[in-house]
């Protein structure tokens, strides 16, 4: 991997990590179109937590509230939240990888993504908040999030569609899937650890691992903003017609071209 590749991956992971889009999907599809073939379990990890930088700078008040009264109702959600995704990600393990590795189903998932948010934003506006919101409504989102383990099944995405499904309102639904994000980055990032001392690095060198969690943490805050402001507007569905387009030409490839996949 050549330091503008590493470059280019840093600010395609910080973008879509929380676009709708779907930053493993993204990943998987350009290193697929960069031709990079040496193994990028570490880059993978830098980068995501250069996405999590990102959300402690946007929500580090909420994150102050919540280590100086950690007994608080977010904290809960939060916590019910993060379990289900535990769940299907140590149960499912191997099926994940698998996926991952071989790419074969990322158009369907692409097209997965765009129909839940596309049906999302037809959702009326929701009126739960923090105290409004139940352990059922927080662990249903988990379930969602559990479910965008799969590469190009957007993370942000299902998290914001399944809140708002569940009638949480737009701006909660927002950081809390956020705030959401948090444990779940850590969590994928040590459970990928074990896999890294058993492979390696790599032939990657300090500079293009730096200058992917920087340029990761960069465009992560700068798409968390303007996801915000998206969100806040109602027009989640001009993603759904993004990953609608992507998916069908990735179809395109994996079954008639066969140009990158």
């Amino acid at each position: 991997m050549t330091l503008l590749q590493a470059i280019l991956l840093g600010i395609i992971q910080g973008l879509t990590e929380f676009l709708p889009i779907s930053s493993s999907g993204h990943l998987v599809l350009f290193q697929k179109i960069f031709g990079v073939t040496e193994p990028t379990l570490t880059f993978s990890i830098v980068v995501h937590l250069g996405t999590l930088i990102a959300v402690l700078v946007v929500f580090w008040r909420d994150i102050v509230s919540l280590l100086r009264k950690p007994f608080q109702r977010l904290t809960l959600l939060l916590i019910v939240g993060t379990i289900p995704t535990g769940i299907i990600g140590i149960i499912f393990k191997d099926f994940f990888e698998e996926v991952f590795a071989s790419g074969r189903s990322l158009g369907f998932e692409f097209l997965i993504t765009g129909i839940v948010l596309f049906f999302a934003d037809n959702l009326s506006r929701g009126y739960k908040d923090v105290e409004e919101t139940s352990i059922l409504d927080a662990a249903f989102v988990g379930l969602m999030q559990g479910a965008a383990i799969l590469p190009a099944v957007s993370r942000s995405g299902l998290t914001i569609s399944g809140a708002l499904f569940r009638n949480m309102d737009r701006d909660f639904a927002a950081r809390f899937s956020f705030l959401l994000s948090i444990p779940a980055i850590l969590g994928a990032a040590v459970f990928d650890m074990k896999n890294l001392l058993e492979t390696g690095v790599g032939n990657l060198d300090s500079a293009s691992l730096g200058a992917g969690f920087i340029f990761a943490a960069i465009f992560g805050y700068i798409s968390i903003k303007y996801m915000i402001g998206m969100l806040k507007r109602g027009k989640m569905r001009v993603f759904s017609y993004y990953v609608f387009i992507l998916g069908g030409l990735v179809l395109i490839d994996q079954y008639i071209t066969h140009i990158f996949f």
